[in-house]
């Protein structure tokens, strides 16, 4: 027992051993043996307790709703950090995709492994992202305080769009921004001249699911999926 009054058991995060051994484990593929042995400490939503990421990522693809593709890009110019930061958010609102733009090699410490429950992918340039972007039929919305853009309340995002953010110094290069249909900010009341690119990024993933899902068909995996 510590100073606070909790053990280190309490205190971990996620949960131990599937309680009664062996012979209690679920039968379903979705389950890792070696989770349910040891424990599942990872973060997760208590949904996906012992699952695999290989179902976890598959029953995440699932839940999409239909005709809705999310997807997020940001520029990868500098070595910054936020662009893990980025990525935990777009896992967390379960974007379709997740499009490192620039150099290929990025920070994943502030992603804590959730890109693993995402499909990421690389462009060289924005004029690349752009070009698969039309093939698909998907509007690039830039997400960027710079002159000409719109405030994002009150903007309707397309249901299936790009959400482009840019570095956490410099922003949105010209090259993004001219690959951009359109370019949101999000109205600041304080002195800063920028939010953190992190913050900006679930401020603007919560605005497309407010929109588009939330209150619609729900949001994530709540209870025990067994």
């Amino acid at each position: 027992m510590t100073s606070s009054g909790t053990t280190p058991e309490e205190r971990a995060v996620g949960v131990g051993p599937w309680p009664g051994g062996p012979d209690a484990w679920p039968t379903d593929a979705r389950y890792d043996p070696e989770l349910l042995a040891h424990g599942d400490r990872r973060n997760v939503v208590d949904g996906y307790r012992y699952w695999t990421v290989e179902a976890i990522v598959a029953d995440m693809d699932a839940r999409r709703p239909p005709g809705r593709a999310l997807h997020v890009a940001i520029e990868n110019w500098a070595h910054d950090l936020n662009i893990g930061s980025v990525v935990r958010t777009a896992n967390a609102f379960n974007a379709t995709g997740v499009h490192v733009v620039g150099r290929r090699r990025w920070n994943r410490r502030g992603a804590m492994v959730t890109d693993r429950y995402l499909h990421v992918h690389h462009h060289a340039t924005a004029a690349d992202l752009a070009a698969w972007a039309a093939e698909e039929g998907l509007p690039v919305i830039g997400v960027d305080n710079v002159p000409g853009s719109v405030p994002i309340e009150g903007y309707a995002l397309p249901a299936s769009c790009v959400l482009l953010l840019g570095q956490e110094s410099s922003g949105l290069t010209p090259d993004a921004v001219a690959a951009c249909r359109d370019v949101v900010h999000i109205t600041q009341l304080g002195s800063t001249r920028s939010l953190n690119a992190g913050a900006a990024a679930a401020i603007a993933l919560h605005t497309w699911a407010a929109q588009h899902v939330l209150g619609a068909d729900g949001g994530g995996p709540e209870g025990e999926r067994h």
